[in-house]
């Protein structure tokens, strides 16, 4: 009778008859265990090479020629609307949902910060783009946007107004330093930040520290927004500027909506900004920061708090306001030291340029 002989890593070794069909089957197993396992790395391998699908919430544009048909409705509205009160000046701030999905916010006076004065935000209306126009309907009236131009009927179906879309800009928008200006980035180089990268058209990105500290000073920054439509609140293109990297002033896509701390221009879990300023994502914006450190004695006790007074967009929407502690999520702890300036990642991707700071003494 034969023998099988088996080969393993000690040596030589005979099985004897008896145990042949065993052996048999162990072969057999081994060799599917080995198909099994080669199909499955195959596998794997196969869905890693499958590119991601990204949520919609996810969608982050930073590049206008990219950010589709929506992108162009949303923005500001400027004209005027007769009514029972006479003609009179209106604004109109309208806000891409995503998937064609809209909400349109009135501002009798004019645009926030340039002619709009109360404090609450307008009740909004809904709309939805069809056949290239969006039509917004409340218990006043209806609005309808079409090539640029929003048009105001009444509840009898009577035209009463046309406002035309507009793109305001910041008049501190562009602001060279002055001399002795501690320029912190002018497109040229990210060396002054812990961490700092570029993008290949010359554009900090966020989650970047200033090598250099500072006590009080005034800041001057330029951001912008990513576009992403489909994301709600704090997902919606979050990150903050810090002063001293203590006290932070959030930066968010909030346009459109009532200005709370947690919001664009909101010194965080302190203060609401006076009026949202926030304009719609991609365009670009100012902070221009008047800060004024806290003060401690010799023995390391705060005897006042900071303050800062803030422009957004150029408009006053903090003044020389105090600030008891530090804010949340802040890396540097309150103390008599000087701090860097800190541009938060929240994950999202924002830009900056134009940043400069000028020391006080």
């Amino acid at each position: 009778m034969s023998r099988v002989t088996l080969r393993n890593l000690t040596g030589t070794f005979e099985t004897p008859p008896s145990r042949q069909p065993w052996v048999t089957a162990m072969r057999i197993l081994r060799t599917s265990a080995c198909a099994i396992l080669a199909l499955s790395v195959s596998l794997i391998a196969a869905q890693e090479k499958k590119p991601k699908i990204e949520r919609k919430e996810n969608l982050a544009v930073t590049d206008p020629k990219m950010a589709g048909a929506d992108f162009a409705i949303q923005g500001e509205y400027l004209g005027e609307v007769k009514d029972d009160e006479g003609t009179r000046k209106s604004g109109v701030q309208v806000i891409a949902l995503g998937g064609g999905k809209f909400q349109a916010v009135g501002y009798p006076g004019g645009l926030p910060g340039a002619g709009w004065t109360k404090r609450s935000r307008p009740d909004a209306a809904e709309g939805t783009l069809k056949d290239g126009s969006v039509t917004f309907e409340n218990d006043e009236g209806q609005g309808t946007i079409k090539d640029g131009v929003l048009t105001v009927f009444d509840k009898s179906g009577k035209a009463i107004g046309e406002l035309k879309k507009v793109e305001r800009k910041s008049d501190t928008l562009g602001a060279k330093p002055p001399k002795g200006a501690v320029i912190l980035f002018d497109g040229t180089s990210a060396d002054a930040f812990v961490g700092g990268r570029m993008t290949d058209d010359k554009l900090l990105m966020q989650g970047v520290t200033s090598k250099q500290k500072f006590g009080d000073c005034t800041l001057h920054l330029e951001f912008q927004l990513s576009y992403m439509p489909y994301a709600r609140g704090q997902a919606r293109a979050n990150s903050g500027c810090y002063l001293q990297g203590r006290y932070e002033v959030q930066i968010l896509d909030s346009f459109g909506l009532e200005g709370k701390n947690n919001e664009c221009g909101g010194i965080y879990g302190i203060k609401d900004p006076d009026v949202n300023m926030c304009f719609p994502p991609l365009s670009w914006q100012t902070y221009d920061i008047d800060y004024t450190a806290a003060r401690y004695d010799e023995s390391g006790k705060k005897t006042a708090n900071a303050r800062m007074t803030v422009k957004h967009n150029g408009v006053v929407i903090h003044k020389d306001v105090e600030l008891p502690k530090g804010t949340t999520a802040a890396p540097v702890k309150e103390g008599p030291e000087p701090g860097p300036i800190y541009l938060q990642d929240h994950g999202n991707p924002i830009r900056f340029r134009n940043i400069w700071v000028v020391e006080r003494t």
